[in-house]
């Protein structure tokens, strides 16, 4: 039996070939039964997110490949696979692989959360299916652990790397807790809506969303409960919200220097928190010369995102140390498990080898007492547990030793266990 994985990723394949392969949480169960239902694989999990489509399992070595091709195939209906595009990792370098994985060091943003979030959703959907339960559950449930040393014991996770996290951090350390404040989205695009989601996150209490496509707008603000608002009142929300994230396609600046003299007039000069991370800029830079306004450029913003990225790889690097040590850990303890099987069929085997030989010798032992039948009963047991006791050890010394070529397989032959 050995732990094996087979998978595409940001890295090996693109988001055309990565899509075909977006699996449902149905679609997920279905491959991890289809993949368990024949002898050469006993458990499997599939893990599918934006980024990655991963499968793992147990079971005979090198099986899993060609059942997940086999798989994938059935599930396409005949659609070209491209089979470059798949990693193939065995044993050490798969645990490695999912103990990475889970610690959000092989993500497209390293230190990202929400990975690990969707490997417990897969092992949950494993576990649902029927597909997990022996040392594969054990494995994924050691990556969580991991994954929360690589949170408490580096701060990989506590810097923000993306512009618009960056932009939402900046604003909480101008305005401290964002708890009561007005927040204006101008624009409805991907960036819009990954601030969006950072700025509930971090307690916005009231966001505007707007959009010169109105329908764009609603739908921004539907989905995270904001206020959708028509572009033709740009200037009156900006006298009355406390910060501004502007990301359109306009060709040219929305708000000039003039119209902001305007607006802190309006304002009565109380202070307003300008983020534009839209290129070309939609915000005048000359602004920053109007006192109580301060600007942001996506510029600004990515030098911020560059010296915390900086940093992360910094602590991915002791990340790294921390999963090597766990690596090492579940390793001896897969193997020394891998050992059980062929140690209690030994002594089953030794056992029956005992009462066979008391019994050929059943009648020259008949006229013995009680006492003496017991005194031979633990002579012989005690023979065999002698016999018995060093190749145990060495069984279990070689399993726990990852670097032993000695293998529970071996123990078994030599002992005609098959």
């Amino acid at each position: 039996m050995s732990i094996q994985l087979v998978g595409m990723n940001h890295r090996t394949a693109p988001v055309k070939v990565r899509e075909r392969l977006a699996l449902s949480g149905e679609s997920a169960s279905w491959l991890a039964q289809e993949l368990t239902r024949g002898q050469s694989l006993e458990e499997a999990l599939v893990l599918s997110t934006c980024n990655r489509v991963e499968f793992l399992a147990s079971g005979r070595r090198n099986a899993l490949r060609g059942e997940v091709f086999r798989c994938i195939r059935k599930s396409l209906n005949g659609v070209p696979l491209d089979e470059g595009a798949f990693y193939d990792y065995d044993e050490r370098r798969a645990v490695r692989h999912v103990f990475r994985v889970a610690s959000s060091l092989d993500s497209m943003v390293v230190g990202e959360p929400q990975i690990l979030g969707q490997v417990k959703d897969a092992y949950q959907l494993a576990r649902d299916a029927g597909t997990l339960g022996g040392p594969l559950g054990r494995l994924v449930s050691r990556a969580f652990h991991v994954a929360r040393r690589v949170r408490n014991e580096t701060e990989i996770g506590k810097l923000a790397v993306s512009v618009s996290y960056v932009a939402v951090e900046l604003a909480r350390k101008i305005f401290g807790d964002l708890e009561g404040l007005s927040v204006l989205l101008i624009g409805a695009g991907e960036m819009a809506e990954a601030a969006a989601r950072h700025l509930r996150g971090a307690g916005a209490s009231h966001l505007y969303v707007t959009n010169r496509t109105a329908a764009s707008a609603e739908r921004l603000a539907s989905a995270f409960g904001a206020e959708p608002a028509p572009f033709d009142r740009l200037l009156a929300l900006l006298q009355r919200v406390d910060i501004v994230l502007t990301s359109t396609g306009a060709p040219g600046h929305i708000l000039s220097k003039r119209t902001a003299q305007g607006v802190i007039a309006a304002r009565r000069n109380k202070p307003i928190f300008l983020v534009d991370i839209a290129v070309p800029r939609d915000i005048d830079p000359d602004i920053n010369d109007v006192d109580n306004m301060f600007v942001y450029d996506i510029d600004d913003l990515q030098q911020v995102a560059a010296a915390n990225m900086k940093h992360r790889r910094h602590e991915a690097d002791i990340a790294e140390r921390i999963v090597e040590d766990e690596v090492e850990r579940i390793l001896r303890r897969l193997q020394a498990h891998r050992a059980t099987p062929a140690i209690v069929s030994l002594n089953e085997r030794l056992e029956v080898i005992r009462r066979g030989e008391l019994q050929r010798y059943r009648s020259k032992l008949r006229g013995l007492t009680e006492e003496q039948r017991e005194a031979v009963e633990a002579l012989s047991r005690g023979i065999i547990n002698k016999v018995a006791h060093h190749p145990i050890r060495e069984a279990k010394r070689c399993a726990a030793d990852p670097r032993s070529r000695i293998t529970a397989e071996d123990f078994r032959r030599i002992f005609g266990l098959d």
